[in-house]
């Protein structure tokens, strides 16, 4: 038993060599950042219990959260390919963690629409510029775990966040979230500047014969676009666990706020147990990098479908613990093969249309969620939240013969 013990601990630490130091200090940075992250895991339940709006109404403001995402997406990427991953990362930081603490005095419709909208538009310029830096700081063998040390990072933070975010606001109420939402931000961006070198420091410009490629590219990339396809429907689905489930749990399951950041310890123990010496092994195996996202997209979809019973609480674990293997598949594997195909020059544009998929698809996921909710109830919500799944199965076959045949 104890040579057993040993051997799964040596796997463990296996997973995490080579990887450069400049990933462990961005890991460090996202880990800082995303454990002061505690507003958004409770956005839903903030508009709807403390500001009293309807549930229409918080669909539209979520939404509004969405269209900021896409638009700091496709910004983010615009940035990164004129002034650099570097530069993107510093500004986007600093002038989120000052958005976030004036959020908090924001209480009208059209002041959180427009507040919710500017804030996203700055934060997920983050996005594009995180993405080009785990390129810019790994090798190719090594860039999925890259990747996955990343979310193990924020993942950990996840698991300190809204743990502590739900017992804050039983005991102190969601104002305090705001101020810990932007002096985390700012902290994350002291760190950063502080650890990280910039690339211009750290790697030499190497010539390239390679012909310099025009910034819309991307747009003329027809497999790309099939990926992004499945990224979009992924992401339908995934986004219904941050914005639909925890009104299910409080209002089905009668739990409160602190036992839905409990809910949350399932998910996130699970990542940063599993993630990384599930990566190592798959990364051997020379699996093409498409059908584990297939494998990804057809967990999530069993996820929801098995929702559609609400009689025992059980459920609600058993839909965590196979969505969250989803998720561990599902995105550091789109991140690889997104940073696989982006061309060199253009990165932030791939990456950006990356980003701008799972923007799109929450601005969707929030809006279509809570109207089916609020019209229909939660069963009928999960059933079509599991056709997302379906399609991004349909769409990950594609892939996998579209890759075989066009490369």
């Amino acid at each position: 038993m104890t040579t057993k013990m040993k051997k799964l601990y040596l796997n463990y630490i296996e997973s995490f060599k080579g990887l450069s130091k400049e990933i462990w200090y961005i890991s460090l940075i996202s880990l800082v950042n995303r454990a002061g992250t505690m507003v958004i895991p409770f956005l839903s339940l903030y508009l709807t219990k403390n500001l009293d709006f309807s549930k229409d109404d918080a669909g539209w403001i979520l939404a509004f959260f969405g269209i900021g995402s896409v638009v700091g997406g496709w910004l983010g990427g615009k940035l990164t390919d004129i002034f650099g991953f570097y530069k993107v990362m510093i500004f986007s930081l600093l002038v989120t963690g000052l958005s976030f603490i004036c959020l908090q005095y924001i209480t009208t419709f059209w002041g959180l629409c427009i507040a919710i909208l500017i804030i996203m538009s700055i934060a997920d310029c983050f996005r594009p510029a995180i993405y080009v830096s785990i390129k810019t700081y790994s090798i190719p063998e090594n860039q999925t775990r890259a990747i996955g040390l990343i979310r193990l990072a924020i993942n950990a933070g996840m698991a300190i966040g809204p743990t502590m975010a739900g017992l804050i606001i039983v005991t102190q109420g969601y104002r305090l979230l705001f101020w810990i939402d932007g002096i985390t931000c700012i902290v994350a961006i002291i760190l950063f500047k502080y650890l990280v070198a910039p690339p211009n420091k750290l790697i030499p410009e190497e010539k390239s014969d390679e012909p310099i490629l025009k910034k819309n590219f991307v747009y003329q990339d027809f497999t790309y676009w099939i990926f992004i396809g499945i990224c979009f429907f992924m992401g339908m689905a995934f986004f219904q666990l941050i914005v639909t489930m925890p009104l299910y749990y409080e209002e089905v399951f009668n739990l409160n706020e602190f036992k839905i950041g409990l809910m949350w310890i399932i998910n996130v123990g699970i990542i940063i147990i599993l993630e990384m010496p599930l990566l190592n092994f798959l990364e051997k195996k020379f699996i093409p990098v498409s059908k584990h996202i297939l494998m990804a997209c057809s967990l999530m979809c069993i996820s929801f479908f098995i929702l559609y019973q609400n009689f025992w609480i059980g459920i609600l674990i058993l839909n965590m613990v196979i969505i969250t293997f989803g998720e561990m598949l599902g995105f550091p594997f789109t991140n690889k093969f997104a940073l696989n195909r982006a061309k060199k020059g253009v990165e932030g544009s791939y990456l950006a249309l990356y980003a701008m998929a799972f923007s799109l698809s929450h601005i969707f996921s929030s809006k279509i969620g809570l109207t089916i909710v609020d019209q229909y109830g939660y069963q009928v919500n999960w059933l079509v939240t599991g056709t997302y799944g379906l399609i991004a199965i349909l769409l990950s076959y594609w892939l996998i013969n579209r890759v075989k045949d066009h490369q």
